[in-house]
């Protein structure tokens, strides 16, 4: 069960490398014209990395040696696969909603837009939200205490520091627009928070 939970985990891993890149490629090529990232940031999105892809991998090659490994039974795995497949399909519509105004770090691009239809109609931060799905299916899926829970712990530590910083970012460029959509629309969950 332990492998089959890791080759779903895996896959998802694929997929979302898949879809990540083009949108990658996509604004390297855009012009920035507001430029928030911080060493902060930065770090943050590295401890990422390394929650949600290098400990899972690390745990997979048994450099854990079997430290805070737990079980592994049918309900989690089809929990993991149903919340990734959340993960998957709020990451890719996201990132079709976003178009070129996305970026991996707090940036404004020239021509940028206010997004607010699609999955923004809804919430604000859908794409944080997608991540937060991820670091529950790895917590579903990688049947390891540490390995498992550690892109969830980075993501949460991602989101609490750089979502009050991207919204005012985002008012200091939009102002009444983003005021209203943000009256509007809950951060996370549509209509709860």
């Amino acid at each position: 069960m332990t492998r089959v939970s890791f080759i779903l985990w895996a896959l998802m891993l694929v997929t979302w490398c898949a879809m990540r890149y083009p949108a990658m490629r996509r604004a390297r090529r855009q012009k920035t014209r507001v430029d928030r990232r911080s060493t902060l940031d930065i770090s943050l999105l590295v401890l990422c990395t390394v929650g949600l892809v290098v400990l899972p991998i690390l745990w997979r090659l048994h450099a854990f040696d079997g430290f805070a490994d737990r079980g592994q039974g049918i309900i989690p795995l089809i929990l993991g696969l149903l919340t990734g497949v959340a993960f998957l399909w709020l990451f890719r519509r996201s990132h079709k909603d976003l178009g070129k105004n996305w970026s991996v770090t707090l940036e404004v691009r020239e021509g940028h837009q206010l997004v607010t239809q699609g999955v923004y109609a809804h919430v604000r931060h859908p794409m944080y939200a997608s991540f937060l799905l991820w670091g529950v299916t790895q917590a579903l899926l990688i049947p390891n205490w540490i390995a498992g829970f550690a892109g969830l712990a980075a993501v949460l530590a991602l989101y609490a520091v750089r979502q009050s910083r991207e919204e005012a970012m985002m008012r200091d460029t939009f102002g009444a627009e983003y005021d209203a959509y943000s009256a509007r629309t809950k951060r996370l969950i549509p209509g709860i928070f």
